[in-house]
């Protein structure tokens, strides 16, 4: 049984949720988002009440697995839409920057040549000093373009040098000894 999908999902006051031959439509404050889902869980929303029920549809292993992933994703999808994500990313080294250019972000991490990453449709990137802010209303499209970001250039173990997340520890190496 799963302990995520027995729990009632409550609507926020100012959020519109509607569910058409299984596309879940969430409108919001933030924006809007929609997502396909199979039938293996009947999702019940109650519009009355004010709250979204699931239940596994058929009896099999499948079903039950799905049962709590797709009660995490609702509950992502509607707290997106009210109050939105945010994942900050931190630049350590000498000469390393980031900066926006209209709708790319320009990273100077130590190459030959300035690495350039597309900013998603959905998504604001903010660079302020040695700070790379990712905010927008859809939990896994901001961890997946902050995981792009980071993995443009890791953390090295001796100095740190590189983009972390924020509050991340790097556990770092100790080097050569002098003797």
């Amino acid at each position: 049984m799963s302990r995520i999908g027995k729990k009632t999902i409550i609507i926020p006051q100012d959020t519109a949720v509607s569910l058409e031959d299984g596309l879940l439509t969430v409108k919001g404050p933030k924006g809007e988002t929609a997502r396909k889902f199979k039938d293996n869980v009947s999702i019940l929303v109650s519009t009355e009440e004010k709250t979204i029920k699931l239940e596994p549809a058929k009896g099999d292993q499948f079903s039950r697995i799905l049962w709590g992933t797709y009660a995490s994703h609702i509950s992502n999808m509607i707290a997106g839409v009210n109050g939105g994500f945010e994942k900050k990313l931190g630049i350590e080294g000498v000469g390393f920057k980031a900066e926006i250019k209209g709708n790319v972000l320009v990273l100077n991490v130590g190459f030959s040549h300035p690495v350039e990453i597309a900013v998603p449709d959905g998504l604001k990137v903010s660079a302020e000093k040695n700070v790379i802010t990712v905010s927008g209303f859809d939990k896994e499209l901001v961890g997946q373009f902050a995981a792009k970001v980071r993995s443009v250039k890791k953390p090295e173990p001796y100095k740190g040098k590189g983009i972390h997340y924020e509050g991340e520890h790097i556990r770092r190496k100790q080097g050569k000894k002098s003797a």
